[in-house]
């Protein structure tokens, strides 16, 4: 289990340093990133949130950067397009994020486990979602499909796998505050907060510049 965000060619971006990026795809969020990966990772879920103030929101800086991250620094509630990807590695089987995941939903696997209720990431024509038996659970790759592959496991198989991913975010969210810390030094403290608020962990220490 990884927790991964959805990603694709960053089209020209230079406000800072990017990866370079195929096409679309799923980066996995840990404390192994280069920095030029934590900066794609920065770049999309600020581009997640690049949305047009209303309401009570202050208005859009002139400031090209200060522009670009203004939703991501503003908004209550932000969204990082993505999730928690489980992969079988005895049969290759994969099982994916939904259009309708976000990696802000990830703590709902443990909601998932406590209540049992089915957990859906999607919709028609791909429609992932996860189901529990007493103690397996089900990972349907698509639902919409009678025939899609799937993965099964214990509820004590996902609580470690979980444990492992929320390991991975707490990895990412320090080398994204330390990767902060170098290319936006003026925005640094308020970019790691907005990370952490994202995947509900606490914010890192901001390390000396």
């Amino acid at each position: 289990m990884q927790p991964v965000l959805e990603i694709y060619a960053p089209g020209g971006f230079d406000l800072w340093p990017v990866a370079e990026v195929d096409s679309f795809g799923f980066l996995p969020l840990s404390g192994e990133l280069s920095p030029a990966e934590v900066g794609t990772t920065v770049m999309h879920i600020a581009s997640c949130n690049d949305i047009d103030p209303d309401g009570d929101r202050p208005p859009r800086p002139a400031d090209a950067l200060d522009s670009f991250l203004h939703g991501v620094l503003t908004f209550d509630n932000l969204f990082a397009a993505g999730g928690l990807r489980v992969t079988d590695n005895s049969t290759g089987v994969t099982f994916l994020p939904g259009c309708c995941d976000g990696l802000e939903d990830w703590r709902d696997w443990h909601q998932f486990i406590d209540d049992g209720n089915l957990l859906g990431f999607g919709h028609d024509p791909v429609s992932p979602i996860a189901e529990r038996f007493g103690d397996t659970v089900r990972l349907t790759v698509n639902a919409e499909q009678s025939d899609s592959p799937v993965i099964e496991l214990s509820v004590a198989e996902l609580r470690n796998l979980l444990a492992g991913a929320e390991r991975d975010l707490a990895d990412f969210l320090a080398l994204a505050a330390a990767w902060a810390s170098r290319h936006l030094p003026g925005h640094c403290a308020l970019v790691t907060d907005a990370l952490a608020r994202i995947v509900g962990l606490p914010a890192p220490a901001i390390p000396p510049e």
